[in-house]
């Protein structure tokens, strides 16, 4: 385990180093502060961080029968949406996809490029089919 000279006294961290060479870590004097209050402040940030991620993921977390918002916890319908967006090239395709999804296009702005909307199950559906549809090169009428 790695000592820590500071001040002159020895102590040892209550954490396990990366790397545990067997030489004594000498500080710069710039530095001096006792080892057992970089220590403790360490563990008290390490506590810190942990309780407010946890805090967040509950946050996160929709409630029972609320939908999921677009965004960095789903990953699926993110893609779906930049594939989705790199097929919609040519002027009237939005048009198109939304008389298929039964949506105005203004909707489909919405749910493809400023994402703050997600489709029902039967629509993402239409998406992927017609997504499908698309790489093969036929198009749905």
């Amino acid at each position: 385990m790695t000592k820590f000279v500071c001040g002159g006294e020895e102590t040892r961290p209550k954490f396990r180093p990366l790397s545990s060479p067997q030489l004594p870590v000498r500080l710069p004097a710039q530095l001096d502060i006792p080892a057992g209050l970089a220590v403790s402040l360490m563990e008290a940030a390490a506590k810190s961080i942990r309780r407010s991620l946890r805090e967040a993921s509950r946050a996160r977390r929709p409630r029972r029968g609320e939908t999921l918002k677009p965004g960095p916890e789903t990953p699926l319908w993110n893609e779906l949406a930049a594939a989705v967006r790199a097929r919609l090239t040519r002027r009237g395709e939005k048009t198109h996809l939304g008389r298929i999804l039964c949506l105005p296009r203004q909707r489909i702005h919405e749910l493809l490029r400023t994402r703050h909307h997600q489709p029902d199950a039967e629509r993402t559906l239409l998406l992927l089919v017609w997504l499908h549809a698309r790489n093969e090169g036929r198009d749905l009428a």
